[in-house]
């Protein structure tokens, strides 16, 4: 069997629970599962997860990009700034959005690393991204700034 393809998660067959899941389940494997259970808060697996769910997307522009965003329910982003070789994505509505706040923590690299894969594929060039800012740092909104290479 080959990989799996994001068109394949597409396909449930579920009679009974449908397709939704909680946010709980989602959260208690991101930051209970891999946040606490890996080494380093699992952040070099969010990193390549989030990359090869980015790279699989089946957007081509930056805005199909942030309207798929919306319509997997992971938040509502927002290009702040856009340069040429920096732009700047408020996430409103993340998913982290109403967990206490735990000063220094910033739990939302999945998230940025799925902007990240899907915007290095589309523009064919280096883009990396650092998450300044998180709901659960006690900041209004999540934050991503890219740094297109």
């Amino acid at each position: 069997m080959g990989e799996f393809t994001f068109d394949d998660m597409k396909k449930i067959n579920r009679d009974e629970l449908g397709e939704m899941v909680p946010l709980e389940l989602f959260r208690a494997i991101r930051l209970i599962g891999m946040y606490q259970g890996l080494p380093m808060n699992g952040k070099s697996t969010t990193i390549t997860v989030g990359r090869k769910i980015g790279e699989s997307l089946p957007v081509q522009s930056l805005e199909e990009l942030l309207d798929f965003f919306i319509q997997l329910k992971i938040g509502m982003p927002v290009v702040e700034k856009k340069s040429e070789n920096e732009m700047r994505v408020i996430m409103k509505e993340c998913f982290c959005k109403g967990i206490p706040v735990q000063k220094g923590k910033l739990v939302c690299d999945l998230e940025g690393s799925i902007l990240e894969g899907a915007l290095m594929k589309m523009w064919q060039r280096e883009v990396h991204i650092r998450e300044v800012k998180c709901n659960v740092n006690g900041d209004e909104h999540c934050e991503y700034k890219l740094i297109l290479s």
